[in-house]
């Protein structure tokens, strides 16, 4: 059933990628079996996140031509805000990427963070992996932003980068502890502006092992995505940290938050929360409704 939309994303074919994603972000009828039979490869995975106006998108396209200048292709996938009421991705930021729309070595896909904790896709996951059965060189996901709690990304990339920009000194102290955790690089954005010294130097500080709980000290780039300042130091370790990547323990427990959730999908079909609805409206008025014994009667059925 799926064999040509499958040998389509292997060889690269954009259209059959683009739908294939969205079957997957859909849950389109029989996409879990298409999921099955995808054979990824192993293709480094860079997240950038940081708070909102930091420049990830700027950064983004910087990265993306230096790949490109090497000969490699990219794949794209930008994670926005999506509305509250239809979940649709504004995607106002791809507009600084649109030099690369009609670039055949470069994939770009927006996906709407639908309300999912941690700036990501519900489906980032399944989407990552269906594009590492393409013949990418490199995956770059970009986030929504960036919290203490919101640590998804470390899971899901190889290496993350994390963006900051000069005014952001008190962000930093609120999401210190989310930061120390996710991040393999530091990019502080907008060097040129004022101040960006005594930033840079507070920021190391902060980072320095005697005062973390890492026992390395974490790169700090200082860029002007803008004018390409510093893009080549970044690209440049960037290759060495996806080189010398390892599986780390984060991406376990991601993907095993994932199973948990596949699983209780799987075992919540067929519940209709309608139905619910007016089977415990029938008790309340017969009298006598109790929670825990109507969750028992259901479970027992």
């Amino acid at each position: 059933m799926w064999n040509p939309l499958i040998t389509g994303v292997r060889e690269g074919d954009t259209k059959s990628i683009a739908r294939a994603i969205s079957l997957v972000e859909n849950e389109q009828e029989g996409y879990a079996s298409f999921l099955e039979q995808l054979q990824p490869h192993a293709v480094p995975v860079v997240g950038i996140t940081g708070p909102p106006g930091a420049g990830k998108s700027t950064l983004t396209d910087a990265l993306v031509g230096f790949a490109v200048a090497e000969g490699k292709n990219v794949a794209v996938i930008c994670v926005d805000p999506s509305s509250p009421f239809h979940f649709g991705a504004l995607l106002g930021d791809r507009i600084r990427l649109n030099r690369w729309y009609l670039d055949e070595r470069v994939f770009i896909r927006s996906l709407a963070s639908r309300g999912a904790m941690g700036g990501l896709n519900p489906k980032i996951i399944e989407i990552t992996d269906l594009l590492k059965a393409a013949p990418f060189d490199l995956i770059i996901v970009e986030t929504v932003g960036v919290g203490q709690s919101e640590i998804e990304i470390a899971g899901l990339a190889d290496v993350t980068i994390v963006v900051l920009v000069p005014e952001a000194g008190d962000e930093v102290q609120t999401m210190k502890a989310g930061l120390m955790e996710i991040a393999d690089i530091f990019v502080v954005n907008k060097s040129d502006r004022p101040g960006a010294d005594l930033f840079i130097k507070h920021l190391k500080q902060m980072l320095a092992p005697a005062f973390s709980r890492t026992t390395e000290l974490l790169p700090v780039i200082p860029t002007a995505a803008h004018e390409m300042k510093g893009i080549d130091t970044l690209y440049a370790l960037l290759l060495q940290k996806t080189a010398a990547v390892v599986p780390n323990e984060r991406k376990g427990w991601l993907l095993a938050e994932k199973a948990y959730q596949l699983l209780q999908k799987k075992r919540m079909q067929g519940i209709d929360k309608r139905v619910l609805k007016a089977a415990i409206a029938a008790e309340t008025a017969a009298g006598g409704f109790n929670l825990y014994r109507f969750v028992r009667n259901l479970e027992q059925r």
